[in-house]
């Protein structure tokens, strides 16, 4: 079953979990009665025992990070964001907006490291950015007669206060 989508898996606190069936195992609870006291499955109490019992305390541990290792360092992040935070025309863009096959070419072209235009939003995520579209104005706008029209017109054809 696993996590909801985009939960990261808490791989101290499932630690945690094995090692208290090993407490309640050598107490000599029933696999049934661990099962319910840490709301697992029978199978998975079942798995711990043979895995306790071939390999010890030890076989239970954490096995570490799950998936791909990153492909860039926290050091390359820090200095991704740099290069974000100093915009996009600094690579000759014309435009000031970071666009996901932009950051894929600023990824290639400082660190050599190639990711899929589709990937590269998992990246600005992580750096904590989100994805923004620029609102569409006219230039001919003008902001005066906006507030006027907003402050006296609407109010007299709009139908309810």
């Amino acid at each position: 079953m696993g996590n909801p989508r985009g939960v990261p898996r808490d791989f101290g606190a499932l630690e945690k979990r094995r090692f208290e069936f090993v407490r309640l195992y050598e107490r000599g609870e029933t696999q049934a009665a661990i099962a319910r006291r840490l709301k697992t499955v029978p199978q998975t109490v079942s798995r711990w025992v043979k895995e306790y019992q071939a390999g010890g305390k030890d076989a239970l541990k954490k096995a570490g990070r799950a998936g791909r290792k990153a492909r860039l360092s926290e050091s390359q992040l820090d200095r991704l964001e740099k290069l974000l935070i100093a915009g996009p025309e600094r690579l000759g863009y014309e435009t000031p907006l970071w666009t996901c096959p932009r950051v894929a070419h600023l990824v290639e072209q400082e660190f050599g490291v190639r990711y899929h235009e589709g990937h590269v939003w998992k990246i600005l995520v992580r750096l904590g950015w989100s994805p923004q579209r620029p609102t569409g104005r006219a230039r001919e706008r003008n902001e005066k007669q906006i507030a006027n029209w907003k402050k006296h017109v609407w109010p007299r054809i709009k139908k309810k206060p």
